[in-house]
């Protein structure tokens, strides 16, 4: 009977690989199967599928953190604008410059400008910074997460010389969003929003969270569709972590287990995409980034911001490396990446689809 069932789920692994699609069904077999061969099976197929495209090699971005400061109040966001406990804080340009250099000269190729919706970084000045680091660093990839935006704003970014726009969807599901967000945002737009990346020409991200409350099979179904029809060339994901300071601040927390079968499961419907091993993943198990990649995550996000300004950008609680500074970060994870038999790839790591 066992064997019986391990040859269902290694027939299903191949399938999924093969099509590049899943039922529901499958999702819910895959996602409550509770034998740990077939796990590791889908890990170890999707670890090879990652392989067989970009080689052992993990990619590395340099996470530059540059405002806490926002004008939405997402349940679940420790930057929310009604969190009257978040130390807000702004880095000005020169510190943005600042850390690019101190991250090119560590082999950063890729810098991602994160920060919550801030009104006082216009798109003239989100230009102008972008501007700043395509002249001195032409070799590097300059990417934004920044929040919904016109596509006017988009275009304007785009034309100033970004390359890459990370906008997490948080749930295909128009319902499951509406329980997460405050009634002045929209599913609609936030979609709109990542078409409208796409189409400009974006190496587009989206992406959500794991164990989320309110999620079920059925929306994380919704999730990997949407993925299949966007072909985005990034997908973010991580366990759900609650902020206390936040309405879900009781709410239990994502698990790595869930989190590890669906990158291995996003891995396979979609080949090529670049697939972070997230920060969230670290924060709850000590090897949580190793395991991602091991699972067929190929991204790691080291955070240049300034020491000080780290702990104040809390999305989440008892986020890891808020007081290493910026080398140390880098080499951490490169011995960490050599202990699993990876390389840290100093280069842009562009999408290969």
């Amino acid at each position: 009977m066992l064997q019986n069932k391990r040859n269902t789920g290694s027939a299903l692994i191949e399938k999924i690989a093969e099509t590049k699609d899943i039922t529901r069904e499958e999702l819910s077999y895959l996602l409550s199967g509770e034998d740990e061969e077939i796990i590791q099976e889908l890990n170890r197929k999707a670890r090879e599928t990652a392989d067989e495209i970009y080689g052992k090699k993990v990619f590395i971005r340099g996470l530059i953190e540059f405002t806490n400061y926002c004008k939405n109040d997402c349940l679940y966001c420790g930057i929310r604008k009604s969190n009257r406990r978040a130390e807000r804080y702004r880095l000005t340009e020169e510190e943005i410059l600042s850390c690019c250099e101190s991250g090119y000269d560590l082999g950063f190729r890729t810098f991602v400008l994160q920060g919550g919706e801030d009104a006082f970084f216009t798109d003239e000045k989100i230009c102008g910074i972008v501007k700043q680091i395509k002249s001195r660093y032409p070799d590097c990839a300059v990417t934004l997460s920044i929040g919904e935006k016109s596509r006017e704003s988009y275009q304007a970014y785009f034309d100033a010389g970004a390359d890459r726009y990370l906008l997490r969807h948080e749930t295909a599901d128009a319902a499951h969003y509406g329980s997460l967000h405050p009634k002045e945002m929209s599913w609609e737009n936030r979609i709109r929003c990542l078409w409208d990346l796409k189409a400009i020409g974006y190496q587009t991200g989206c992406g959500f969270m794991v164990g989320s409350p309110h999620q079920t099979v059925d929306t994380l179904y919704e999730d990997l569709q949407f993925i299949r029809k966007l072909q985005p060339q990034m997908v973010g994901i991580g366990p759900f972590i609650p902020q206390k300071d936040t309405p879900f601040g009781g709410e239990a927390a994502g698990t790595m287990e869930m989190t590890l079968r669906l990158l291995s499961i996003i891995r396979l419907l979609h080949p090529p995409v670049l697939l972070p091993a997230t920060t969230a993943l670290g924060t709850i198990h000590p090897k949580g980034r190793e395991l991602g990649i091991l699972a067929g995550a190929n991204v790691v996000m080291p955070n240049l911001s300034p020491v000080g300004v780290r702990e104040k950008y809390k999305l989440y609680d008892n986020k890891i490396c808020t007081g290493d500074e910026a080398a140390e970060c880098r080499f951490c994870m490169e011995n960490r990446m050599k202990g699993i038999g990876y390389e840290v790839a100093v280069d842009r790591g562009d999408f290969r689809g």
